[in-house]
């Protein structure tokens, strides 16, 4: 095995690992010599079952690792099968060996394919009698040997193709005790009923029957008998059997294959007759029925003569030869030499060729599509032997499916026989005519079956017959139909709302071009609407055509290529769709209607259907419209259904408030706006008024929607009533931050939306509060704000407030630079500081997309001089950063990490610092913390700097104590910090204040019962032990309690971590019984009442008072 491997490095100097990528490129069977020692080691394993089944698996994976390049074992083929049977033929063998032996030739002929393998069986004269002895040793019903079985018939098989008589391998039939032995051929024919009876393995089936039953000597004395058994099984099988279905398929397939390879009509009323009286065509299992039509088609060409027809149409020659050293085309219709056998057609067809013919017309419509596709075939088998009247009259019966009375089964089935005429030449051009309609209604068929439709199906096969016909028919004969056909094709290449009936189209298409070069424009469509195009819906709908939402964005797209047809044409069909009964046809009329007069400006009038049954679909479609009419500039103006309009979301869902909130700005901008440039004073009351009180809702999707709604309203209409929604803003949000703290994108629209009204009104320094952003209300709106970027909730999808806190940032990001452009002096310090450093947090915390925004939003915000940002602190140390790779955690936490040397930045930055490091990240958790400890360790002989650090890790450890968010990951924090000795300059103090506070905090921790901060508290607990004086007998103490914890799993942590901690510090406890202390800790066990006696002997040994249990007070 060659191993290739390929790297892919990242230019720019980037740290990250570079990404390998490797692939495996089989060059020889290289695992020959470890196969050779598996197969030769059978012997002594096979015994053994646990050592059997390790051999037999490694064997099995070594095999399987060339399914992909099965002829690299060719040259190794013979020497395995060789060695495998010499194990079978050895008289010393025990069955287990042979079973054995067996599976390992099953894995090699599963994975180099049974026809090449069995080819390497011994099959000569030799080798009958053994195989028939080891067969007849086999249970048919042991289900561990079934692999033994298989190989067998196989071998078997091969053996059939000796040349001789098999008569001739019987000698005497007289064994020795005188009783009469079965001869060879009956002894084969037993075990092939055997085998099609169980109807396991088609292939098996195929073989025996082709193999054996196929011999002259077999066809000479035992066909009789096995027609007659083979008949009687097919009669007296149940439908309702599983074991009867597999031996009627069995069988089934039995005699398909003997009349496939030949075998003349006397038998074949016999079996037809049988068939019949079976009505296998009314079976409820589908594989009795492909079965059986292929079955009849097979005895249907036994009844006529083995000749094709002269009468078929033939596109050029047959011979490639002949085709080349024609130096003159062919004649279109000019037959072809045949051979000999062909005759006139003047004689009589069997009356059971008419049977035959009906069975598999009603083959066609079978609803199953493997059944109508043996049918189909079975069609254009048994035409091409009839006459020519007859075949058309066959041909009619087929042209009889594409009934509308007929199901989508039959429409399918007659077009897989029509492309099966076709492609045979039994479709003569003069059918044409009525042909090519009924494609091309195919083409388009739909038929709807309750809340779906049917019918991809039959545009797939209508596809086919026409890729069909290009290939049968000269140019001259298909010229009449080019229009109609090629305008179907591209019609269904680029509207079918089905992938595989697109691409179907797309090849047909291809075909024709190629084949017939007839087609308009068919390289240029061809370019641009190729198999993979088309395979994409909305580049098919929108791209390539320059569902209904798709088909009407297309007819907007065509509208300007034919104006006139739109509007004359169209748009009557369109709004006789509208008012119709259908509901699916309103909705895309509705929506087509308003795309189609967004392009035309014209269109006088629409009637709304949005109440009732399917309201909730043609809403969203009635805003659609609006919204295109309101852009088309229609005169509706002072119109009395336009003060209706903004009514149409009074029931909130998803897809309607998308729909208000693309419409409403529109329908403002030309319905509610005076020549002034004013609103409507009557309309803005009413529109503002109401989306106020959907504010108020108690329904989250209507506040949220009515959010959305205030956003989008054009400034006029915002103008004067500023502060009445401004400040109903923040107390909505704070509302919805208590009530529905789940509900996150209704916080996360809520924050778009004052993003966008204070935008439109703009910022003025003195202006009024109702009518712009200025000093009295800034601090109220960006109050809102920085309380947003608090927002870490989370449900079964992760972290969803970071959707809120992306807004948040982004709308900070925004308002200041607006602020900074138009009124920088009301941007007070009070308000850059706590954004900075609430950014400097975001850009601090674990999320890559998250942080690399914030981090973006920082720098832009740092380094922006058009309009500068006053008032950020220590902007001379910061701007030494001009770019940075967010997402890149070995890049952005090293800058991160300078911010702690910042006063002002310390705290927010060390808070998103914690819960990186302490996170389940483990790239970020690992950059984070070394960034973190290469600060630490820069200031770790500088108290007064150290002391600041630790104030400021403290203070965050009080704010965050009940935020398991926080606090889990800070207490890992710690402990990393601890077990670096990052605060050795205050352990080596006696009962330093650090240790003591940082212990307290600790001791909050410890009553949680959150299992995972628990073991964080138990790591921070060992890591404080380095603290000299009062601290290190309070940490023990805690140890101890944490020894007998009411958790299983926290005694044996604690159990194994202070072992752990005694190892590194040893000075913790007295030298004469530290052995002792930790041989009793190793020996700890999880049981309550034994740990707590432990834990006392420790309380002895190391000088801290015994727990003492509270008693519970029962009021």
């Amino acid at each position: 095995m060659v191993l290739s491997e390929t790297e892919n490095g990242r230019s720019g100097g980037e740290e990250e690992t570079d990404a390998i990528v490797k692939t495996c490129v089989l060059s020889g069977f290289s695992e020959s010599s470890e196969v050779t020692t598996l197969i030769s080691s059978l012997v002594e394993v096979h015994e053994d079952q646990r050592v059997r089944e390790i051999v037999m698996q490694r064997f099995s994976v070594i095999m399987n690792g060339y399914q992909e390049q099965p002829h690299l074992l060719d040259p190794h083929l013979e020497r395995m099968m060789k060695m495998l049977l010499d194990l079978v033929r050895s008289e010393n063998s025990p069955p287990s060996l042979v079973h054995l032996s067996f599976k390992c030739l099953y894995i090699i002929c599963k994975v180099r394919g049974y026809k090449t393998f069995m080819q390497l069986f011994p099959h000569e004269v030799a080798d009958v009698q053994p195989v028939l002895e080891l067969m007849s040793r086999q249970d048919p019903e042991d289900l561990q040997t079934w692999e033994t079985r298989y190989m067998l018939l196989l071998w078997l098989s091969m053996t059939c193709l000796i040349p001789f008589d098999l008569s001739r391998l019987d000698g005497h039939l007289e064994s020795d005790g005188g009783k009469p032995r079965e001869s060879t051929m009956y002894r084969i024919l037993t075990v092939a009923k055997v085998t099609v009876s169980s109807g396991n393995s088609p292939n098996l089936c195929r073989l025996i029957t082709h193999r054996f039953m196929t011999r002259p000597d077999v066809k000479q004395k035992c066909l009789a008998d096995f027609l007659d058994w083979s008949l009687t099984t097919v009669s007296q099988t149940d439908d309702h059997s599983v074991r009867d279905i597999m031996a009627l398929d069995g069988v089934l397939q039995s005699l398909v294959n003997i009349y496939t390879w030949g075998w003349d009509s006397i038998d074949s009323p016999t079996v037809l007759q049988c068939l019949e009286q079976k009505r296998l065509s009314e079976s409820s299992e589908a594989k009795p029925r492909k079965l059986a039509v292929k079955l009849i088609q097979r005895l249907g060409l036994t009844f006529l003569k083995p000749r094709l027809a002269s009468w078929r149409y033939q596109r050029g020659s047959r011979s490639l030869a002949a085709n080349l050293s024609m130096s003159q085309p062919v004649s279109d219709t000019a037959p072809v030499s045949e051979p000999d056998t062909r005759e006139q057609d003047d004689y009589d067809i069997p009356e059971e060729v008419e049977t035959v013919i009906e069975t598999l017309l009603v083959g066609l419509k079978d609803k199953e599509t493997n059944v109508r596709w043996s049918a189909a075939k079975g069609i254009g088998r048994v035409t091409g032997r009839l006459p020519k009247e007859l075949a058309d009259e066959v041909v009619g019966s087929v042209l009889e499916c594409f009934s509308f009375q007929e199901m989508d089964n039959a429409w399918h089935g007659g077009c897989l026989a029509l492309a099966e005429l076709g492609r045979r030449g039994l479709l003569l051009p003069s059918r044409l005519t009525d042909v090519v309609p009924l494609i091309i209604k195919s083409l388009t068929y739909e038929e709807k079956r309750g809340a779906c439709s049917v019918g991809s199906n039959v545009r797939d096969a209508a596809c086919y017959v026409c890729w069909s016909f290009a290939r049968a028919y000269e140019p001259k004969e298909l010229t009449p139909f080019v229009t109609q056909i090629a305008s179907a094709l591209l019609i269904t290449t680029l509207f079918d709302r089905n992938i595989n009936c697109r691409r179907a189209a797309s090849a047909a298409f291809q075909e024709n071009v190629g084949r017939q070069g007839t087609f308009p424009h068919g390289i240029d469509i061809l370019t641009a609407a190729d198999y993979f195009a088309v395979g994409n819906l909305s580049n098919c709908y929108l791209t390539i055509s320059v569902i209904r939402e798709l088909a009407s964005e297309a007819l907007h797209n065509l509208t300007p290529q034919a104006p006139d047809y739109m509007a004359t044409q169209v748009l009557p069909q369109l709004l006789t769709m509208a008012t119709g009964p259908d509901l699916h046809g309103r909705h895309g009329a509705i929506m087509a209607c308003g795309e189609v007069t967004h392009a035309l400006y014209e269109l006088r009038q629409v009637f709304l259907m949005c109440r009732g049954f399917g309201g909730a679909l043609m809403r969203p479609a009635i805003c659609s419209l609006i919204g295109k009419l309101s852009l088309s500039k229609m005169p509706f103006k002072n119109d009395p259904i336009i003060s209706k309009y903004s009514l149409i979301s009074d029931k909130p869902t998803l897809v309607l408030q998308a729909a208000v909130v693309s419409a409403l700005s529109a329908l403002c901008e030309e319905y509610y706006q005076d020549q002034t440039g004013q609103a409507d004073p009557q309309m803005q009351d009413a529109l503002v008024s109401q989306y106020i009180g959907g504010l108020k809702s108690p329904q989250t999707l209507t506040r949220s929607g009515s959010a959305l709604a205030l956003s989008c309203l054009p400034t006029f209409m915002i103008r004067g009533k500023f502060k009445q929604v401004g400040c109903l803003f923040s107390n909505t949000f704070m509302i919805m931050s208590q009530m529905e703290g789940n509900f996150t994108e209704a916080r996360r629209d809520a924050v778009r939306a004052i993003t966008l009204v204070c935008v439109k009104a703009g910022v003025c320094a003195h202006g009024r509060p109702d009518s712009t952003l200025c000093s009295n209300n800034i601090a109220d709106v960006y109050g809102v704000l920085l309380s947003c970027l608090n927002d870490y909730t989370t449900d079964s999808r992760g972290d969803v407030g970071a959707w809120v806190r992306e807004a948040a940032v982004t709308a900070l990001m925004e308002l200041t630079m607006l602020v900074a452009r138009d009124a920088p002096e009301i941007l007070s310090p009070d308000l850059v500081k706590p954004m900075m450093c609430c950014l400097a947090q975001q850009m601090a915390e674990k999320i890559d997309r998250y942080r690399a925004h914030a981090g973006n939003a920082f720098l832009h915000l740092l380094h922006s001089t058009k309009p500068a940002v006053p008032h950020i602190p220590h902007r001379e140390e910061l701007e030494t950063l001009t770019s940075l790779n967010w997402n890149a955690p070995s890049q952005a936490f090293k800058y991160i990490a300078q911010l702690l040397g910042l006063p002002e930045y310390r705290y927010h930055t060390l808070l998103g610092l914690s819960v990186s490091v302490g996170g389940l990240t483990e790239s970020t958790g690992h950059f984070s913390s070394q960034a973190l400890f290469d600060f630490l360790r820069g200031i770790q002989r500088d108290e007064a700097a150290l002391e600041q650090f630790g104030e400021t890790l403290l203070r965050i450890f009080r704010d965050s104590l009940h935020s398991s968010r926080v606090s889990t990951p800070l207490l890992k924090t710690l402990s990393q910090m601890l077990a670096n000795s990052c605060f050795e300059i205050f352990a080596t103090q006696e009962d330093h204040h650090f240790g003591l506070d940082l212990l307290n905090l600790c001791k909050e921790c410890r009553k949680s019962k959150d299992v995972v901060k628990l073991r964080a508290c138990i790591d921070a607990f060992c890591g404080l032990i380095q603290f000299q004086g009062e601290v290190r007998k309070k940490v023990w103490s805690q140890l101890l309690m944490l020894l007998c914890h009411q958790f299983p799993v926290i005694r044996k942590a604690t159990s194994s971590e202070v072992y752990e901690m005694l190892l590194t510090y040893d000075d913790a406890v007295c030298p004469e019984v530290l052995d002792d202390v930790m041989t009793l800790l190793s020996d700890t066990n999880c049981d309550l009442a034994t740990v707590r006696a432990h834990r006392n002997q420790l309380c002895d040994w190391l000088g801290v008072p015994r727990p003492r249990p509270v008693p519970i007070i029962r009021l």
